[in-house]
């Protein structure tokens, strides 16, 4: 579909030959440009054949020029409008935090620019279904969200055991913290800042868009949650600012697959492991953890992990080891030119997987605040 409204856009341009080699320049504006766009985004849309970065927007312009001046970008902007409003601009990518992403992403969709954005999503739901339901207008225009990357690597690994091995799902468990105690002297993080990240619960986002991949999406929830670190200095504002997202949340439910789970994200659990995982079935047990052998980043600077099985008749753990046909990786900015040029459809990670990962977010809001089951997907 994507690949039928490009080639009509561009036969309507009179541009079918541009069309059959599939060759064309595609110009990107970038809007925000933190850390992620800075060490990946750029170098990885530049390093892309037929790709050019030519405007650029950050939070001040200064910053903006510092950003141009390393990447060699032409268009420096003090509001972002303007980088959307530029007509050489093809697509947009979008850094910036949460707040903004629905907004830009909606206004760039409407002047005819394809988007990625950073995750999360959107502030919340509603959002996030506004951004899907703009893009629906638009099927010629790409729109993609910017993976969870931990488990990039594996997750072909995960779902072929998943398919043959697991059996019936019985309980997945995952446990994510940053083991540390809390520091009370820090300053707050843009995390903690509902007005920038809105509903989204330090990274338990991350994990339930991969638990997607794998075993599909959660039918119910109920969650109890605690801040327990209420207000943080900001040196942006030179005050204390209150906290209300919570630094450490449990929660329980039921999958659509069948059989029950259990998420734990904390950021105070002083000595807890980081990553724990565990996908019980009737015939085998899949436990994921961090290799403690391993000191090398992969997957876009995330821990290596390791995988080991217990089958129903052995009683010996065995390491996973991905096949190497098997082995993901980090493409999102190839896979992203790559669908503006025809050549692909958007896998990792699509806006209607968005708007489930974002209802999630509120279902654990709404449950931990009213002390009840939440059912999925939300009824609007």
């Amino acid at each position: 579909q994507a690949e039928d409204g490009i080639r009509d856009c561009l036969l309507s341009r009179g541009l079918g030959d541009v069309y059959k080699r599939q060759d064309f320049m595609i110009k990107i504006g970038v809007i925000g440009a933190g850390g992620n766009t800075i060490s990946a985004h750029l170098p990885k849309l530049i390093d892309q054949k037929d790709v050019e970065v030519i405007a650029v927007a950050n939070r001040t312009i200064s910053s903006g020029n510092k950003v141009a001046k390393k990447f060699n970008i032409k268009h420096v902007y003090s509001d972002w409008q303007e980088v959307i409003m530029n007509d050489e601009v093809d697509a947009i990518c979008i850094g910036t935090w949460p707040y903004m992403h629905a907004t830009i992403s909606i206004e760039a969709l409407e002047s005819g620019k394809h988007v990625l954005t950073e995750a999360r999503m959107a502030m919340d739901s509603d959002e996030a279904e506004a951004m899907f339901n703009v893009s629906k207008n638009y099927p010629e225009l790409i729109t993609q969200i910017v993976p969870a990357p931990h488990t990039l690597p594996y997750d072909k690994t995960i779902k072929n055991w998943v398919a043959n091995e697991m059996g019936d799902l019985i309980f997945f468990d995952v446990k994510s913290t940053t083991g540390e105690f809390i520091d009370y002297d820090r300053e707050i993080h843009w995390r903690e800042n509902r007005d920038l990240s809105g509903n989204n619960i330090m990274h338990m986002g991350i994990f339930y868009e991969s638990a997607m991949r794998w075993l599909g999406t959660a039918s119910s929830v109920m969650a109890v949650s605690n801040v327990n670190v209420k207000k943080r200095h900001s040196s942006e504002t030179g005050h204390l600012m209150d906290i209300s997202i919570p630094d450490h949340l449990e929660a329980i439910g039921e999958m659509n697959i069948g059989g029950n789970f259990h998420l734990s994200h904390s950021t105070v659990l002083g000595g807890a492991e980081k990553i724990e995982i565990n996908i019980y079935g009737t015939n085998s047990t899949l436990r994921i953890s961090e290799d403690p052998s391993s000191k090398i980043l992969q997957s876009h600077n995330t821990s290596k992990l390791k995988m080991e099985i217990l089958n129903k008749n052995s009683n010996k753990w065995k390491e996973l080891k991905p096949k190497k046909s098997q082995i993901g990786k980090w493409r999102v900015e190839e896979e992203f030119i790559n669908a503006i040029k025809g050549k692909e459809k958007i896998s990792h990670t699509t806006f209607s997987d968005g708007v489930k990962y974002m209802q999630f977010a509120d279902a654990l809001k709404i449950s931990s605040e009213s002390n009840r089951k939440v059912y999925l997907p939300l009824s609007k």
